[in-house]
């Protein structure tokens, strides 16, 4: 086992800036002689592309390793056994969220032919999941390859979001190399801190690709310095600071070794690629070991289990055990490669490439698929622990089945428990009835994607306000800290700062972005205090504040933190909303509600606009007896406010409840915690 994945923490090949670039300030290495340190650097050879008949000769790409390292590296390889495959490069895309990853996956997917000329190709084409086209991100990670000059090069796409870096985590251990994509103007970013951190701590090579360099307010400079203080910060090796750098649009689908000098394809970032990143270091005549790191589900294939081949060769038909605890035999049924943007039928795959693999009905995420013989298992895959959770329970409002399929507790725990054998960084457990479960996660995002999803199944039901999972260390309470960087409009920046100091943030940086008149903001700030943040930002900066926050650590308790100072406006009887009754009840504050719409007894149907909860008659119809007058009054009524999934999380406080349905989304107030209400 230890010559099968004992790799991840040996010399890694690492990268320089091209010494012939113009823009010198901008080089690492330019920043380590100001440190007082020294980097040796190979002679410069000159190497033409010929990605496209109108592309020039280009200066060359050189790593960082010298000839001596690369022979040692030789040495060591033949000592343990282990060899390199020079025709597979296996790499991760990673980057903060909207920094373009998947936009440059596209241009990537394009210039190296992988569909027709005359084929329609939709935008962000690895965003199939139709929560990720709706929402602009990515969730799920995701593979593809391509050819690039008799190299395949295996490219997995990640989630930028904070709340899915378990995603992050799990497809590191398939990969020798990542593409640090960085925006050009925003620079290093609390995500780029975190997924950088996990590919150092892996030993892999690191190329970093200034991405949206074609922006009016680009300042690459900052970037490229900014990114290398980062790589000190987290206890880089010298050779891995000596990144190479590769400045690219991918929106125009160029890039170049300096900013005022792109090319007409992405031909330099392929050759950083081939040159720079290693390729798979694997025991080709060892024992077969595939570490599972991810699971699909086809109705006809059964699960899928996709990873990567660490040693032997896995065939179509072999016989091979899964280990975990004990050893259970299974045969391979189909096996599968990535080509281009589908999975191809394969016989026969070799050490150090991702494959896929049918056969196995109870294959989970983390296990082994090695040798029926002579296999040993892996080191399982480890994530950070989650810090948020959220109850589940089922449906118990008066309109329970109206629009569900599934709406029993067998139903939300089956759905529930089958949710962890593909997602690692969630929790499940069962609450303290039957019919609660509590669900943990890495955030209200992570949590609230899987609620969406789930409504989508068919699945009606209730969950309750996000609280944050505290520690105790030596009988001191413990809570989880986060980094929230905020961009905000120098004119809205007074708000915002009062907003974040009330919960409890602490200010540790503040500058300038560019000749935009953005200042960017960062805190330290409780995970309780980003409970409903962002609405109540968005709000105070009119709607031109970004936040994005990461998890830091655990701290001493903070005190107490007040997040919402309104109360709610709560149904006094069911019934159907009526004008007339609305008409009046809208003076009380902002209402959710339009006229004809089906309510019950404890359902919230608006904001009060002072403290505390007040109920509200909004079924009362008007009297029609033959001493009033019947005429017809008009009624202006106010357009109900339309809160999204993920408003009515953060809006709910301990004493009310989401009721989720495939149709619609309520706020009620939980029964068995009921205030007195006004």
């Amino acid at each position: 086992m230890e010559m099968a994945v004992g790799f991840h923490r040996t010399l890694t090949p690492s990268f320089s800036v091209n010494p012939n670039s113009r823009r010198l300030s901008s080089s690492p290495i330019l920043a380590k002689r100001i440190l007082g340190q020294t980097l040796s650097s190979p002679a410069i050879t000159k190497l033409p592309l010929t990605f496209r008949p109108l592309t020039s000769v280009r200066s060359s790409i050189k790593c960082s390793v010298s000839e001596a390292t690369e022979t040692q590296l030789e040495i060591a390889d033949k000592k343990r056994q282990l060899m390199r495959r020079r025709d597979i490069r296996n790499i991760a895309i990673v980057a903060h969220v909207d920094h373009g990853k998947t936009t440059l996956v596209d241009a990537m997917l394009k210039q190296a032919k992988v569909f027709r000329a005359n084929q329609f190709v939709q935008e962000r084409i690895m965003d199939s999941n139709d929560l990720e086209r709706e929402r602009g991100i990515t969730i799920l990670s995701k593979n593809t390859s391509i050819t690039y000059k008799d190299t395949k090069i295996n490219i997995i796409d990640t989630p930028g979001h904070s709340d899915f870096g378990g995603e992050v985590e799990r497809v590191l251990n398939m990969v020798e190399g990542v593409l640090l994509v960085v925006d050009s103007v925003e620079g290093p970013m609390p995500q780029t801190r975190f997924v950088l951190k996990k590919a150092l701590e892996f030993g892999h090579a690191v190329v970093v690709v200034v991405n949206k360099i074609d922006r009016p307010s680009a300042r690459p400079d900052f970037v490229i310095n900014s990114t290398f203080e980062l790589f000190i910060e987290l206890n880089a090796t010298d050779e891995q600071c000596d990144f190479q750098v590769i400045y690219a649009s991918g929106i125009k689908g160029k890039a170049g070794l300096s900013p005022e000098n792109l090319a007409e394809d992405l031909g330099p970032l392929f050759e950083a690629i081939i040159r720079c990143i290693p390729g798979p270091r694997i025991d080709k005549d060892g024992a077969l070991q595939m570490l599972v790191t991810n699971i699909e589900y086809d109705e006809h294939k059964g699960r899928i289990a996709i990873g990567r081949l660490h040693a032997g060769v896995l065939q179509r038909g072999m016989d091979v055990c899964t280990s975990e605890d004990a050893c259970r035999y299974a045969r391979v049924s189909e096996l599968f490669v990535y080509e281009k943007f589908n999975r191809v039928p394969a016989e026969t795959v070799e050490a150090g490439d991702i494959c896929a693999v049918c056969g196995i009905d109870d294959i989970q995420i983390g296990e082994t698929i090695a040798d029926k013989i002579s296999g040993r298992p892996l080191p399982a895959i480890r994530v950070e622990e989650p810090t948020v959770r959220m109850a589940f329970s089922i449906n118990t409002s008066p309109f329970v089945g109206r629009e569900g399929k599934y709406v029993t507790s067998r139903n939300l725990r089956d759905r529930l428990y089958r949710e962890l054998e593909r997602n690692l960084a969630m929790k499940v457990e069962d609450g303290e009835t039957a019919d609660t479960f509590i669900v943990s996660g890495r955030g209200t995002l992570h949590i609230t994607i899987l609620i969406e999803n789930m409504r989508r199944e068919g699945y009606e039901f209730m969950v309750g306000p996000p609280k944050v999972i505290n520690k105790r260390v030596d009988d001191k309470l413990l809570e989880p800290f986060e980094i929230a960087t905020v961009e905000v409009p120098e004119v809205y920046m007074g708000p915002v700062v009062e907003l974040l100091g009330k919960r409890r943030g602490q200010m540790f940086d503040m500058q300038g972005l560019g000749a935009e008149g953005t200042t960017l903001l960062k805190y330290k700030i409780p995970t309780r205090g980003l409970l409903g943040l962002r609405n109540a930002i968005l709000t105070a900066s009119r709607g031109t504040a970004v936040l994005n926050t990461i998890f830091d650590s655990y701290g001493p308790w903070a005190g107490d933190i007040t997040t919402r100072d309104q109360g709610s406006l709560v149904a006094f009887e069911d019934g159907t909303t009526t004008s007339y009754a609305l008409s009046s009840s809208q003076e009380r504050g902002q209402l959710f509600v339009g006229p004809g719409s089906d309510v019950y007894k404890g359902q919230i149907v608006g904001i009060h606009q002072r403290p505390g909860d007040l109920s509200l008659n909004v079924c009362k119809k008007k009297a029609a007896t033959n001493i009033r007058s019947n005429k017809e009054q008009t009624v202006i009524l106010d357009t109900p406010l339309v809160y999204s999934l993920d408003d009515c999380i953060e809006y709910i406080q301990e004493d009310e409840m989401v009721e989720v349905t495939p149709s619609s989304i309520r706020m009620c107030k939980n029964p068995k915690l009921a205030k007195k209400t006004r």
